[in-house]
This record gives C-alpha cells, structure tokens and sequence, in this order.
C-alpha cells in the first residue's frame, strides 16, 4: 500500500526527499502536518522511504477484527487508554517507549498536533516518549504547496526547550 502511494503522488509530480541514515533502526517519526484524514495517504507515501517499519499508535479497538485486516499489516499498535487510566501508574508514554526495548528494530510514527485540527504549537508526548526509550526523534514532512514529502532532521533529545524550538 506505501507503495502504491508513493507511485500515486509521483505520478502527480511529489517529489521525495530524504536525510535518514539507512542504519537508523530505531526511533520516532514525527510527521506534520496532521489537520484531516487525507493527510493518510501521503503519510503512507512518506513512509516508503523508511526502510524500517513505521508503527502509530490508535486506541485498540483498531486493531480488532475486521479493522485489524487493514490496519496491523499498516503498522497499527493498539493502545487500551482505559487500562493506562485504571491500571499500574503508567502513561501512554512509558507504554510506548517500553515498545521500544521488545524489538531490534522499531520506529514509532507520531503526528505532534495530537488532533486533526490546526494547532499552534505541539504536544509533546514524542519528545518524552524518545527520551525514556532513548532513541532519536527524525523530523518528516508534507509540503502541499511545494509538492515535496520528506524526513528532514534527526535529533537527540538533551534539551527540551531548545529541541523543540528546532
């Protein structure tokens, strides 16, 4: 399927641009923008140039059968919110950073605006979550205007502040 997006929006004239290490099987994509649904397909497009297999995390009734058919081959992790809420003190993101430790290679998809609708400025659950995993962040983006989709920066989460003016 990433595929087939990426030949879609190359057959549209996208181009793609990349700044990732080939041996860089570990850390957290943050994509923006994220303000509809249809931002879907050219994430998928983006995400075919990552030559790790990118996983988002989506509440775990996603990844229940029918919708499981579609969305755990995509990279969907299942998240059970009222289990964090309830349960043994943990936050959803010491339950993705842990993710991290359960596989060689893992990267983690987040869209930093928490929400579909325009922000001004970011959560920042990804800056914590790749600092209790202690892997990169690696920047991606959609440029609508200019046609381009690409990963930009990575970055090693020391300072907060500084980081994420960057």
């Amino acid at each position: 399927m990433k595929s087939f997006f990426r030949f879609f929006y190359w057959l549209r004239g996208w181009k793609f641009e990349t700044k990732l290490p080939k041996n860089l099987k570990k850390f957290v994509l943050v994509g923006a923008p994220h303000t509809s649904n249809w931002d879907f397909p050219a994430a998928m497009a983006l995400l075919s140039i990552v030559p790790t297999k990118v996983h988002f995390a989506i509440k775990k009734e996603w990844t229940k059968f029918p919708y499981s058919l579609f969305m755990k081959p995509l990279g969907a992790v299942g998240i059970d919110r009222k289990a964090i809420k309830d349960g043994q003190n943990l936050k959803t993101t010491d339950v993705l950073a842990n993710l991290f430790d359960q596989y060689n290679e893992f990267v983690l998809g987040i869209a930093p605006e928490g929400t579909r609708k325009p922000r001004e400025n970011w959560k920042t659950g990804f800056y914590h979550i790749a600092q209790k995993a202690n892997v990169p962040i690696v920047l991606g983006f959609v440029d609508y205007k200019k046609k381009i989709m690409g990963i930009t920066e990575i970055i090693k989460p020391e300072n907060f502040e500084m980081d994420m003016k960057r």
